[in-house]
This record gives C-alpha cells, sequence and structure tokens, in this order.
C-alpha cells in the first residue's frame, strides 16, 4: 500500500521496550507518526518529513534559532515592520 491509501494512526511505545531498529520505527511512520515516551511521558517522536530539508529540520529545533525567531517577532509586534517594497526600495537607494 502507497502512504496515502494506509490508515493514520499514531503510535506509541514505552522506551524500554523500542527494541526494533531504528529502520523499522522509520518504516512505520508511513501510517503516523511513532512517539517514544518514558514512564508515560512522551520524550521522542518519529514523523514524516513533508517539504523539508535539513537545513530546515536543524533550524525549526534548535533552541537558540527559535530564540531569535521569538525576539524578533516581539520587536515587530511592539515596534511594527516595514514592507517588503520598503525594504527593497531602501536597499536599491544604498547600491546607486
Amino acid at each position: 500500500m502507497k502512504g496515502s491509501d494506509v490508515p493514520y494512526t499514531m503510535k506509541v511505545i514505552e522506551k524500554n521496550k523500542a527494541t526494533a531498529t531504528l529502520a523499522a520505527f522509520a518504516d512505520d511512520i508511513v501510517s503516523g507518526p511513532v512517539v517514544v515516551t518514558d514512564s508515560g511521558k512522551p520524550i521522542a517522536v518519529l514523523v514524516p518529513l513533508v517539504n523539508a530539508d535539513l537545513e530546515t529540520v536543524s533550524l525549526s529545533t534548535n533552541p537558540r534559532f527559535i530564540e531569535l525567531i521569538e525576539r524578533s517577532r516581539a520587536r515587530v509586534r511592539k515596534e511594527g515592520a516595514i514592507s517588503s517594497k520598503e525594504m527593497r526600495r531602501r536597499f536599491e537607494r544604498k547600491q546607486k
């Protein structure tokens, strides 16, 4: 069966019972994420990547990058932002 033909089912497994190979768990994610728990608390998840590359994955899980984005968003909320049209105008003026 292809991914779109497989029913969506999230799997949850305790860390001490996760004895299959990583490759086997990766094969399972076609039908939904595999969540690994420790004493019932989620600690990791295997999910299929769609429209993401290694850089996107790396940045989206990097605490320093996430903090940078949050600071930038807070600044925009507080001070406002400029449009892309205005940004292009400013750069064009500097290049002359």
